[in-house]
C-alpha cells in the first residue's frame, strides 16, 4: 500500500486516523485520550502504533530473530528459495 492522505477526525473517546492508499485501502487507528492531545501529536501516536504491528503476522507476532531478519523483505515464501540457488 503506498500512502496518498492521512485523515484525522476528533471524536468524544480520542482522535481517529485513517492512513489511505493509493488503491483505495485504509488502515484506521484509534488513538485514546483526544482530550489530552492536539492533531499532531495524535498522528504521531498512530504512526507509532503502526509501527509497532509491523511484525504482526511474522513469526507470531514476534520479533525478528536477528538483525538480517529484521533488515529482509519478508519474503518466506516455501516455493520461493530465499538465495539465488541452483541446484
Amino acid at each position: 500500500m503506498h500512502l496518498t492522505d492521512t485523515r484525522v477526525a476528533h471524536q468524544d473517546n480520542g482522535w481517529r486516523i485513517d492512513f489511505v492508499g493509493d488503491d483505495g485501502e485504509a488502515v484506521t487507528v484509534h488513538v485514546a485520550d483526544g482530550a489530552y492531545v492536539d492533531e499532531g501529536v495524535a498522528v504521531e501516536r498512530a504512526r507509532a502504533i503502526m509501527v509497532q504491528l509491523t511484525p504482526f503476522g511474522t513469526r507470531g507476532g514476534a520479533r525478528s530473530l536477528n538483525a538480517y531478519d529484521a533488515a529482509s523483505n519478508g519474503n518466506f515464501d516455501d516455493d520461493q528459495p530465499l538465495f539465488d540457488t541452483r541446484h
